[in-house]
């Protein structure tokens, strides 16, 4: 296995997408596909399951919270240089719509609108297939160097 270490984030995002790093175990239990990333720029899609129904019938907004939550650390990813991490400091979610498990496949999008030298800030998205938003959030992530 490669050094992670040694990465710059867009090459260890890159790798995960590509298969050729581990997922991380949460990926297990929210299963998502990671498209190859942009710099900037993540795109997951996740198909909700009944597994993840909550009392009213549809998704638990905490499966939402996470996607989201996701694909936005991973857009900070890949702006990092290698030994830096970005730790979120705050993230916001909006719903827009309930999401059942007849929606089908998922787009949820990373953005980062906002890289400083210690401050990320990024946009999140989950829609249909047809463009429908159906939540969106942004996300705040400190960027830590080696050694601090």
């Amino acid at each position: 296995m490669p050094d992670i270490t040694q990465m710059n984030g867009f090459e260890f995002v890159t790798g995960l997408s590509q298969g050729t790093l581990p997922r991380p175990p949460m990926a297990d239990l929210l299963p998502f596909t990671l498209l190859p990333p942009d710099e900037g720029y993540v795109e997951l899609r996740a198909t909700p399951e009944a597994r993840f129904l909550n009392m009213m019938n549809t998704v638990h907004g905490g499966w939402i919270m996470t996607l989201l939550d996701t694909s936005m650390s991973l857009a900070a990813q890949t702006t990092l240089m290698p030994g830096e991490v970005c730790p979120s400091q705050e993230t916001s979610v909006k719903f827009v719509r309930p999401i059942s498990v007849d929606c089908g496949e998922l787009r949820i999008t990373g953005k980062v609108i906002s890289r400083g030298r210690t401050v990320i800030t990024l946009d999140g998205r989950i829609e249909g297939s047809e463009g429908k938003l159906y939540a969106h959030g942004t996300s705040t992530c400190l960027i830590v160097r080696p050694g601090l």
